[in-house]
């Protein structure tokens, strides 16, 4: 097992200093963003009760990005101003944290099998493609994972010894952690709770259940005490808003994720895993259940993005591999079939190496980041706008690392030009942007030539590209929103080149 973490650790090394940017909306906006804002006292994304604007909860649970609050604060404390500094920190980090879901995994496929399988598994959790470019993003489907792999091994392994009510409250609260990063994950620890139902262990589902509610009640509920002075609220906030408007978001069919599953595990090795999984629905029923919960509800869920059921796929690794291993010693072998099982295994690790390099390595958003810092250069700049008329959703720009939180509007295509050009009275220089970025090539001439007749000083200043990585995914789908970002500096405004250009 040294040798595998250290595999992992090498690899998530490498992410930490080369994977910058972020992922998804999530990951950025609502943790580091918030975070950063609430230490610069601006409270930006207006989170907090008594800021200008703020309309009540948010609905997010404020455990994880009161986590990143403290740490960099702690950070400015210690003179660590730089945002990608800040960041490499926040990325080894999270790294480190998530070498224990290969600990935990590694423990789990041992108590359940063999020596053998838990070397697949562990190697599986280290170097699969995806995994060290998730171990470093701050997304809570995936931070969330280590808790949950730990609660299911402390009860996996509390079935064959002896134990004291406390070991089962503390499994609970674990579980309870888990529920604070990310309210969804209650479907699994709540599928523990029935696995062992189902297996008699009525004092210790008691015991389990009492220290998660406890886990819940002191953090979830105590901060919104604190902050709301009602506890729950933003909880109650965030499951109210979901189930209003589950269809507001991006939709797909019921086997939307059965799909996913079988193209991230690359086929054939992903039949392997799902047909395992469902053979070890008997040994392994403590994955079994709360796996199969989880999928189904969130199938079944209007509201599909991929990244949702990331926290399955430890679970699916670990049973899939050891109830694929039942399979194969319940059948008849002859040599070719044994040839053709240790074929495919090799075809998958060549190909999951192919992606694992790249997709490691990935900077990913990283023309909206660059744009950021780019204009961190003109500590005068008090505000911006963004054209992406060729678009009807804002692609928000991550402020901090622009390392400061100024006004910024967005003209869309669904925004009218006409209305835009009477909002304001753009002839005082303190109504005009410093800058103008467009998002985007296409038309981008005649986009320049209407927004210069609006804004006269504008000229151009520099292109940021994205990284080939984002090129790629745009290549494959436009709707991937990583494109140019052409920025124009008003002249009038700001006189100066950036020192930087």
């Amino acid at each position: 097992m040294r040798t595998i973490l250290l595999a992992g650790l090498l690899f998530r090394l490498l992410a930490v200093i080369f994977s910058k940017g972020f992922g998804w909306i999530d990951d950025q906006f609502l943790i580091i963003e918030v975070a950063q804002s609430w230490v610069d006292g601006t409270d930006f994304y207006k989170w907090l009760p008594g800021t200008p604007g703020n309309t009540g909860p948010a609905g997010f649970s404020f455990f994880y990005t009161g986590l990143h609050y403290l740490l960099f604060k702690f950070l400015e404390w210690i003179h660590v101003s730089d945002p990608q500094g800040k960041m490499y920190i926040v990325r080894l980090l999270h790294a480190l944290w998530s070498l224990l879901t290969i600990k935990y995994g590694y423990e789990l496929t041992l108590h359940y099998s063999n020596r053998k399988l838990a070397n697949r598994v562990g190697w599986f959790l280290a170097l699969f493609w995806m995994f060290p470019f998730l171990s470093v993003r701050n997304l809570v489907e995936f931070v969330c994972i280590p808790l949950l792999m730990k609660g299911i091994l402390m009860v996996a392994k509390g079935e064959s010894k002896k134990t004291g009510f406390v070991y089962w409250l503390w499994a609970g609260f674990i579980f309870g952690l888990a529920f604070n990063i990310r309210y969804q994950t209650l479907l699994i620890s709540g599928g523990v709770g029935l696995a062992m139902l189902v297996r008699k262990q009525w004092k210790e589902t008691i015991l389990l259940g009492t220290g998660l509610l406890f886990s819940i009640v002191l953090i979830q509920g105590g901060i919104d005490f604190y902050i709301w002075g009602k506890p729950f609220v933003q909880m109650e906030t965030y499951f109210t808003y979901n189930i209003h408007h589950a269809s507001g978001y991006p939709t797909g069919p019921w086997y939307n994720y059965f799909l996913f599953l079988l193209a991230v595990f690359i086929p054939p090795i992903s039949l392997y895993l799902l047909f395992g999984f469902f053979r070890s629905y008997k040994k392994l029923m403590i994955l079994f259940i709360p796996t199969l919960i989880f999928f189904v509800l969130h199938s079944i869920f209007p509201n599909k993005q991929e990244r949702f059921i990331i926290t399955l796929l430890p679970f699916i690794i670990i049973s899939g591999v050891i109830g694929w291993q039942m399979i194969v010693d319940g059948l008849f072998n002859p040599d070719f079939v044994k040839k053709w099982i240790r074929a495919t295994w090799i075809f998958f690790w060549i190909i999951n190496f192919i992606l694992l390099i790249p997709i490691t390595l990935t900077y990913s958003k990283k023309a909206r980041v660059e744009s950021m810092v780019y204009l961190s250069n003109y500590p005068a700049l008090k505000y911006f706008i963004i054209e992406d008329t060729n678009q009807d959703v804002l692609r928000f720009p991550p402020q901090f690392y622009l390392k400061k939180w100024i006004r910024y509007d967005a003209l869309m295509r669904n925004s009218n030009r006409n209305e835009f050009v009477q909002m304001k009275d753009w002839s005082k220089p303190e109504n005009q942007p410093g800058f103008v970025l467009f998002y985007q090539p296409d038309h981008l001439d005649e986009r320049v030539k209407w927004m210069k007749s609006v804004f006269p000083g504008l000229v151009y200043e520099t292109t940021i590209e994205p990284g080939w990585i984002d090129k790629v995914l745009h290549w494959l789908n436009p709707i991937n929103d990583n494109q140019n970002i052409y920025i124009y500096r008003n002249k009038t405004l700001m006189p100066g080149d950036s020192p930087k250009k």
